[in-house]
């Protein structure tokens, strides 16, 4: 890093790359997006003139000896190994969610980044939201919390924007949102311990999952990207002995990945390794992707 900017590289060229990694990186003042690789090379080169000025790169390799840091934009299953590679090349890295395919992955990729002392985040990016961050103050400043509850209903997949995202149709909403809102109930209502009920509804590929927080407090969680709601339905709430806290999540990416990017370049300044939405939180909504999976019934 020099004494400006990040020189960042990108991996992925799908929607998400095109939409927010790659156009965040290239807009903020503290990074530069130096080079682009995707499995289709012509898919890197178009990601790279929408950021504007990034090298489209021949090879994994070629973009880790270029950068200081990378940020993925790829599925789970791609992401792991190659992160891994980042992580042991001593890049610091921003890691979509879920983090891998397997907890036993995404432990892997946690013991390589504290072995290594890289700085991670994850793109949790609701946490970057002012709003929300203001939310969960309160929320835990207040606490007494007796349970709470998310409702995320969308017509994400029914959108042909992420027709050839075959990981998010495969996944569907659990693995797509489902990170997102297990964490904000987890930072809500304290660390989601046991899934209590988890069951999946074929019309409208909807997801019902019942939580049991460490504090005593339970929450539910309903998830669906195959509704046509405009605009789409994204809130959260909790409820306990002083009242009742609503939160509309509903809000721009953009200005949240900008406000990751803060973070991000201000533990690579310092040296830091631990933030609340670095590698050790993907790996703990990893454990939860997999808790509600073995809870399914039918």
């Amino acid at each position: 890093m020099n004494d400006t900017t990040l020189r960042m590289g990108l991996v992925g060229a799908g929607p998400w790359a095109h939409r927010v990694h790659g156009p965040g990186i290239a807009a903020h003042p503290g990074t530069d997006l130096v080079a682009v690789w995707a499995r289709r090379p012509e898919a890197a080169s178009s990601v790279a003139a929408v950021a504007g000025g990034a090298t489209p790169m021949a090879s994994f390799d070629d973009l880790l000896a270029t950068v200081d840091a990378v940020t993925f934009a790829v599925p789970p299953q791609v992401q792991a190994p190659l992160a891994l590679r980042a992580i042991e090349a001593g890049k610091h890295v921003v890691l979509e969610k879920p983090l891998a395919s397997t907890v036993e992955e995404a432990g892997r990729l946690v013991d390589a980044a504290e072995r290594v002392g890289v700085a991670t985040l994850m793109v949790l990016t609701f946490r970057y939201a002012p709003e929300v961050a203001g939310w969960l103050d309160d929320v835990r400043r207040v606490g007494g919390w007796h349970g709470g509850a998310a409702r995320w209903i969308s017509s994400t997949l029914l959108d042909m924007r992420y027709e050839a995202s075959p990981w998010r149709h495969d996944g569907g909403a659990l693995a797509d949102i489902g990170p997102h809102t297990l964490d904000l109930l987890d930072a809500a209502l304290g660390p989601v311990t046991r899934v209590l009920h988890a069951h999946f509804a074929e019309p409208g590929a909807v997801w019902h999952l019942l939580l049991g927080h460490e504090s005593g407090a339970t929450s539910t969680a309903t998830l669906t990207m195959h509704t046509p709601a405009e605009p789409q339905v994204n809130d959260f709430t909790v409820f306990g002995e002083h009242g009742y806290r609503h939160l509309d999540a509903s809000g721009d990416p953009g200005s949240r990945y900008a406000a990751l990017l803060d973070a991000f370049i201000d533990l690579v300044r310092t040296g830091g390794t631990e933030h609340p939405t670095d590698i050790r939180r993907g790996l703990h909504l990893q454990r939860l992707l997999g808790a509600v999976q073995a809870a399914l019934v039918d």
